[in-house]
């Protein structure tokens, strides 16, 4: 599997382009800016995209959906419960002082135990609220990887003080579905450098295992 992270935006969303090495098909998960930047990666390996996942809808992870897709034609899918916020991507943009983009909306919702299939890459959803209502992560066991969104980072966890922040919903879900998964799981956070289950689960002064 083809699998490029590259930090997007002000904030340095980390949009994964998970690529299919024989079909060249790709999914692109929280494509928040830079699109061109996106485009330029998919274009390296020969890639079409196929489907375009959003973790959460704040406007850094967001924020550049709408245009890829009418670049590509794939849709966007997104949990439903974080409609509140995608709808309000112009209250979003005043806190961070930039230009609000189109609202993408949800062409497929995204639910608990399914599984975004593009090529041989196989990602199970886990819908893991707290950092918001709608937050999911992405499961990719075969790769032994887990695209955490904004949930669960190296040492820290999603923030919880925003609309729709809930930190006893946020601990529940890291407790309950993330670290049930293997420890040598290598995650990717939605901002920063990667790292385990097992080590977060042992040292995350957040959320202990």
């Amino acid at each position: 599997m083809i699998h490029e992270i590259l930090p997007v935006g002000l904030l340095g969303c980390n949009c994964s382009i998970l690529g299919d090495e024989a079909t060249r098909e790709a999914i692109v998960v929280d494509p928040g800016d830079d699109v061109d930047l996106i485009l330029n990666i998919l274009r390296k390996h020969g890639l079409t995209v196929r489907k375009i996942v959003i973790t959460h809808a704040h406007i850094d992870h967001i924020g550049g959906a709408h245009k890829l897709r009418a670049l590509t034609g794939a849709p966007v899918i997104m949990h439903r419960a974080d409609k509140m916020l995608s709808d309000h991507l112009d209250v979003q943009a005043g806190w961070l002082g930039i230009e609000t983009p189109p609202n993408p909306g949800i062409d497929e919702p995204a639910h608990e135990g399914d599984v975004i299939r593009v090529g041989s890459v196989e990602a199970g959803v886990l819908h893991t609220p707290g950092h918001t209502p709608g937050s999911i992560s992405l499961y990719l066991g075969h790769e032994n990887k887990l695209i955490a969104g904004d949930t669960l980072f190296q040492g820290s966890i999603g923030r919880t003080d925003l609309p729709g922040g809930d930190m006893a919903q946020i601990q529940k879900s890291i407790r309950g579905k993330l670290y049930t998964l293997p420890e040598h799981t290598v995650v990717i956070p939605g901002h920063g450098g990667k790292t385990s289950i097992g080590v977060e689960k042992r040292s995350n002064p957040f959320v202990r295992g």
